[in-house]
């Protein structure tokens, strides 16, 4: 599925189960809040943080809050009339021109941090 059957797809769900789309707003608060849940699995799964009892965090809980953040993500451009696959390559354009070298010279990335 490219981003853009993604966005049409989304669209399409709104429309038959959602009613209308929340306020842009409201879904930025709700992207927020879907990275924030997204941040305590990192946290618990890579991070510092222990697991509370009772949780579960494996890829199938990862890949549930990954996809949470993108579907609201591409509700946001829907609304706004953001075309992503369009918007994504000129922003891969633009990291390349700016960053081309940048990394592959950074010290920290290529010896291991040392």
């Amino acid at each position: 599925m490219t981003i853009q059957e993604a966005q049409h797809k989304i669209d399409g769900w709104i429309k038959q189960y959602g009613v209308r789309y929340f306020s842009e707003l409201t879904n930025l608060a709700v992207l927020v809040e879907e990275v924030g849940e997204l941040s305590r699995l990192m946290a618990r799964r890579y991070g510092d943080q222990s697991v509370k009892p009772g949780e579960v965090i494996d890829d199938e809980k990862l890949a549930e809050e990954l996809a949470d953040v993108l579907f609201v993500l591409l509700c946001i451009a829907n609304q706004t009339g953001t075309d992503m696959d369009k918007a994504l390559e000129k922003s891969l354009e633009k990291k390349t021109k700016r960053d081309k070298d940048r990394h592959i010279t950074n010290t920290k990335l290529t010896n291991n941090g040392q």
